[in-house]
C-alpha cells in the first residue's frame, strides 16, 4: 500500500517536475521531445515556486522513502537486531548474509533508488545555480536542501557498499562510465555538501515549520556530526553535536512521545498526508482488540533481556505476541500499521542520537565526565540511574549498549555500528553460520557491472 506524501505547495506540479528530472536516461540518444505532461528543467527552475516544487520532490515516496524503509529493515536483518519471519528468498539472503549480486532488493531499493535521488539532486543544484529567476534566499534554501539530500543518500550508499561511483555531474551521460570512488573520497564529498548545507540553510524550517519535513541548518549539522563520528574525527563530531544540542530547538521527551509527528525530539522527518509511517507496518505496529499482526521483521528473542529493569524504552518501544506457540517481540516505536489519519511520520534524525554521538566522541577524547553526562541524559529519559562507567573502555561499551537500545529498528544504525567499530565478525560470526567477513559490504548489482565496465565487484561476490 502506498502512502501519500506531503509536498507542501504546488503538489501536482512537483510531481510533474519530479518525473521530468527522473525521467531522462543516459541510454536515450535521440531527443524526441518532452511529453505534454512533463516540464523541461528550464521551466522547472523559472521561478521560486516552481524551483521549490522541484526540490521538494526529493522527499517523495518513490524513490526516497522506499529506499529509507528497505535500508532500515534489510540492514536490521543483516545484523543481530531483526529476524525475518516470511519466506521471500531474496530477503532471506540478507538475513543469512549471503547476498547474490542479482538480488533485486539490493539492486532496486539500496542502489538504484538512491542513485535516482542523487541524479535529481545534481539536476536541482545545477538548475537552481544557473537560474536568474530565483531569489537569493530561495536559492540558498534549495541548494542547501539538495546538498543535504545528496549527502544523506551518499552516506547510506558508502555504508552499504564501501567505494561507490561519485556522481556530481547533471549531464547523465558523463556519469555512465564512472568507476568506484574511494570511501574517503565519498566521505569528503558528503562533508563538503553538509558544510555547505549548514551555511546555506536557516535555523527555521521552511514550508510548514511544525512538520520539520524539510531540512534546516540543525538537520545538516546533525548529519554532519554523525559523519564526523563515522570518520573518527571526534573533535568535530563533538563540536557539531554540541551545536545541535545547544540550539535550544530540541529536547528529549518521554519515550512514549518520541515518535509522534509533533515530538520535540525530531530534527528531520519525512511527512505523510495520512499520518502513519512506513516503519509501522513491517513491524506489525500495535495489536488491537480484534487484529493481531505477525511482524514481518521481529526483534531477536534475546534482545529484550538487554534492557535494565525499569527502562521505559522497553515498555514503550517493544511489544510482543504469541502465535502458534511462538512469542515474537516487535519494534513498537511506531504504533500505527495503517490508518485514515494518524500522528506519525518517518523520523530520520532525532535528538537522542546527538547525545550518543557526543558521548562517544567525548569518550574517545578522554573527556570522562562529559561522556558520562551525555550517557546519563539518555538514561534519565529512559527512567534509569546514572551510568557506572568511569574509564574510557567502559564508557565506550556503555555508549554502544545505549545505541543498541535507543536506536533499534531505525535506519540500519545497528548494522553500521557493528561495522564501523570492527565488531561485525565477533558478533555475527557465532550467530550466523553463513557469515563471512566480506559480508560486511553488499554486492554491487550485477546489472550495473554489465552496464558499466569500469565498475569492480566487492570481494566475496561473483559478478
Amino acid at each position: 500500500m502506498k502512502l501519500r506524501y506531503i509536498y507542501h505547495s504546488a503538489t501536482i506540479f512537483s510531481l510533474v517536475v519530479l518525473l521530468s528530472l527522473f525521467g531522462s536516461s543516459c541510454k536515450k540518444y535521440v531527443d524526441v521531445g518532452l511529453s505534454p505532461s512533463l516540464v523541461s528543467p528550464t521551466q522547472a527552475f523559472s521561478s521560486d515556486a516552481s524551483a521549490t516544487s522541484a526540490v521538494i520532490s526529493l522527499y517523495s515516496y518513490y524513490p526516497t522513502v522506499l529506499s529509507v524503509r528497505y535500508g532500515t529493515v534489510l540492514g536490521g536483518i543483516s545484523s543481530d537486531e531483526l529476524l525475518y519471519t516470511n519466506f521471500d528468498a531474496s530477503v532471506q539472503q540478507f538475513a543469512q548474509n549471503a547476498l547474490l549480486s542479482t538480488n533485486t532488493y539490493n539492486e532496486n531499493y539500496l542502489y538504484n533508488y538512491p542513485y535516482q535521488v542523487i541524479r535529481a539532486t545534481n539536476l536541482a543544484i545545477n538548475g537552481v545555480n544557473n537560474s536568474a529567476a530565483i531569489s537569493a534566499n530561495t536559492k540558498n534554501q534549495l541548494i542547501g536542501e539538495a546538498k543535504f539530500m545528496r549527502a544523506f543518500t551518499y552516506f547510506y550508499l558508502v555504508n552499504f557498499y564501501g567505494d561507490v561511483p561519485l556522481s556530481l555531474d547533471p549531464v547523465e551521460i558523463n556519469n555512465a562510465t564512472l568507476p568506484r570512488a574511494s570511501t574517503q573520497a565519498v566521505y569528503n564529498q558528503i562533508i563538503t555538501d553538509l558544510k555547505d548545507a549548514v551555511s546555506l540553510l536557516p535555523a527555521a524550517y521552511a514550508g510548514n515549520p511544525a512538520l520539520k519535513a524539510r531540512p534546516n541548518k540543525w538537520a545538516a549539522a546533525a548529519l554532519l556530526a554523525r559523519v564526523y563520528l563515522y570518520t573518527k574525527d571526534y573533535a568535530n563530531a563533538e563540536a557539531l553535536s554540541t551545536q545541535v544540542i545547544g540550539s535550544g530547538t530540541y529536547s528529549l521527551p518521554a519515550p512514549a512521545n518520541a515518535f509522534i509527528n509533533t515530538s520535540s525530539e525530531v530534527i528531520f522527518q519525512l511527512a505523510t498526508l495520512n499520518g502513519f509511517s512506513v516503519f509501522g507496518s513491517p513491524y506489525g505496529a500495535a495489536n488491537t482488540s480484534t487484529n493481531v499482526f505477525l511482524p514481518t521483521y521481529a526483534l531477536y528473542p534475546n534482545f529484550t533481556k538487554l534492557f535494565e529493569k525499569g527502562d521505559t524504552r522497553k515498555t514503550n518501544w517493544v511489544d510482543s505476541l504469541t502465535l502458534n506457540g511462538t512469542k515474537y517481540y516487535r519494534v513498537a516505536k511506531y504504533k500505527l500499521a495503517t490508518a485514515t489519519s494518524g500522528n506519525e511520520y518517518n523520523v530520520i534524525l532525532r535528538m537522542a542520537e546527538q547525545y550518543l554521538i557526543r558521548a562517544e566522541a567525548r569518550a574517545q577524547q578522554g573527556n570522562i565526565s562529559g561522556a558520562q553526562a551525555d550517557i546519563n541524559a539518555i538514561r534519565t529519559r529512559a527512567g534509569l540511574p546514572n551510568t557506572q562507567a568511569a574509564i574510557q573502555p567502559d564508557l565506550l561499551a556503555a555508549v554502544a549498549a545505549e545505541r543498541k537500545l535507543e536506536l533499534f529498528g531505525e535506519l540500519a544504525h545497528r548494522w553500521f555500528d557493528l561495522k564501523r567499530t570492527g565488531q561485525a565478525d565477533a558478533v555475527l560470526g557465532p550467530l550466523k553460520s553463513t557469515w563471512k567477513s566480506t559480508s560486511a559490504l553488499f554486492p554491487i548489482p550485477n546489472s550495473q557491472l554489465l552496464l558499466n565496465q569500469a565498475l569492480k565487484q566487492n570481494p566475496g561476490y561473483n559478478n
